[in-house]
């Protein structure tokens, strides 16, 4: 098997006395999407941060690519191919979508074959193209975040609860959104609570409980047994709407 694009191996971290992530493993293969799932306060943010560099672990070892990350600095780790999503999405709300995701575009300027790419998969930027992104709608505003990411080529997308608070509607076309970048060889890491939405989005899950990974394996293992959604997430994530 090839070696995975993203590793992660005992992670610690802490913030102040708080002990976050407690030995955190899984692994995110290339292509496709990992979805990382728990309760809330389970630490799933915190895995994201540190990924980041945003918070920097205490002990254990973040690889990229083949390479030691744990102690970069955020930026050296955007520049080495992550991107990341926050929840509360990080756009400029005064500027238009076409400002917001040409400040995005490291290189100075878009390309066009790239963006006319991202139109196809969120066709409201367009529409909307010199709009202020303070004005769009939750679903079109988180539309503007995951544009913003991908702008340029990423290795890895890191992306943190895209579907909270949206409508039904919306949550079906960030659904065929994420289809879309599935085909186009991009690395993908979710955090979800949303069950129904990632069930066949997913290749493989890791799930996370006090902050520390407690299963991993595939998609469809975990959408398949109930019993085994019972058990790690103390509900059935199958009756969820």
């Amino acid at each position: 098997m090839s070696e995975p694009l993203l590793k992660l191996e005992g992670v610690h971290m802490h913030v102040g006395q708080y002990h976050i992530l407690q030995g955190v493993d899984f692994a995110v293969p290339a292509s496709g999407m990992t979805v990382l799932l728990g309760r809330n306060g389970a630490g799933k943010t915190s895995t994201l941060r540190t990924i980041m560099g945003m918070w920097h672990a205490s002990r254990g070892t973040v690889r990229f690519d083949g390479k030691d990350i744990t102690a970069s600095e955020t930026p050296d780790i955007a520049r080495a191919g992550i991107a990341y999503v926050p929840e509360n999405m990080g756009i400029f709300s005064d500027l238009t979508v076409r400002e917001n995701l040409y400040l995005a575009a490291r290189a100075g300027e878009m390309d066009t074959q790239r963006l006319e790419w991202i139109f196809e998969v969120f066709p409201a930027l367009k529409r909307f193209w010199q709009n202020p992104a303070g004005t769009l709608s939750g679903g079109q505003k988180q539309m503007v975040a995951i544009a913003r990411a991908i702008i340029e080529p990423r290795k890895l997308l890191l992306v943190d609860e895209p579907t909270k608070g949206l409508a039904p509607a919306i949550v079906q076309h960030l659904m065929e959104a994420f289809q879309q970048l599935k085909t186009k060889d991009t690395t993908i890491l979710l955090v979800e609570q949303n069950f129904n939405f990632v069930r066949n989005l997913g290749d493989t899950v890791a799930v996370m409980d006090d902050g520390h990974i407690v299963h991993a394996g595939t998609m469809a293992e975990l959408a398949e047994d109930a019993d085994l959604q019972e058990r790690l997430l103390g509900l059935s994530l199958a009756e969820e709407h």
